[in-house]
């Protein structure tokens, strides 16, 4: 009996959360979209910089044979 209680005093007191984290859920993911979109590509960016300033090396080194 204390067990059922105390479950529907989580029902009580957690639903307006379960129903605010789905609501606002996409809803941040759709705003967070371009800085995450700005990431992916600062990160290319810097690969492109990275292998453009190692290229003279392996090309230097040559192929493994």
């Amino acid at each position: 009996m204390v067990g059922f209680l105390l479950w529907l005093l989580l029902l009580v007191l957690c639903w307006p959360l379960a129903l605010a984290a789905l609501i606002l859920y996409p809803l941040v993911w759709i705003i967070l979209l371009p800085f995450r979109l700005l990431g992916i590509a600062v990160s290319g960016i810097f690969e492109l910089l990275k292998s453009l300033i190692l290229l003279p090396a392996r090309v230097l080194r040559g192929r493994p044979v």
